[in-house]
C-alpha cells in the first residue's frame, strides 16, 4: 500500500506545483494564453466546472460539491480495491496516479470552485479546443492502466 500512497502524493504534489507555477507564477489567469511551442503546446487558461471536456458543467455550487463527492468516493473505492485485491506493482502505481490526480482536482474545486486547466495540445492540422492539467494526465494513465493491464495479484 505504501506504493499507492507515495505515488498518489507525488502525483498530487506535481499537479499542485504545476498549477501554482503556471496559473499564478506565469500569471496565466491574466494573460489567458501563452504560446510555448505552437500549435503542439499552448498554455491556455480554462476553468472547468464539469468533468472531462467540460461535460456536466452547469457551474452550480451543487454540481461542484457532487463532483467533489464523486471524486472522493472513487478514490476511497480504488483504495479499498487495492487493499482487497493486492495487485502487482503496476496496479499499485496506477491506483496511486488515479487517486493523486483525483485529489488534485478536488483541491481546485474546493479552493476555486472549478478545476484549473491550462495545457492545450494540437497536432497535424487538428485543433484541440480543450485544455487539461497534470491531474487529468495522472487520472487518465492510472485508469487506463487499471483497465488494460491484467490485475494479477502480487506477492
Amino acid at each position: 500500500m505504501r506504493i499507492v500512497y507515495w505515488t498518489a502524493l507525488v502525483a498530487f504534489v506535481i499537479d499542485q506545483i504545476s498549477k501554482f507555477a503556471i496559473v499564478h507564477g506565469l500569471n496565466l489567469i491574466e494573460r489567458g494564453v501563452i504560446e510555448v511551442a505552437p500549435p503542439f503546446l499552448t498554455l491556455r487558461m480554462a476553468w472547468n466546472t464539469g468533468i472531462n471536456f467540460g461535460l456536466f458543467s452547469d457551474g452550480t455550487n451543487l454540481s461542484r460539491w457532487i463532483l467533489i463527492g464523486i471524486a472522493l468516493v472513487i478514490s476511497v473505492g480504488v483504495l479499498y480495491w487495492v487493499h482487497r485485491e493486492k495487485p502487482r506493482r503496476a496496479g499499485l502505481v496506477a491506483a496511486g496516479l488515479l487517486v493523486g490526480g483525483a485529489l488534485g482536482n478536488v483541491v481546485d474545486r474546493v479552493l476555486y470552485g472549478a478545476v484549473a486547466d491550462f495545457l492545450n495540445m494540437s497536432c497535424c492540422g487538428i485543433t484541440n479546443p480543450f485544455a487539461f492539467n497534470v491531474a487529468d494526465i495522472a487520472i487518465f494513465i492510472g485508469a487506463a492502466t487499471l483497465v488494460l493491464i491484467p490485475a494479477e495479484k502480487g506477492a
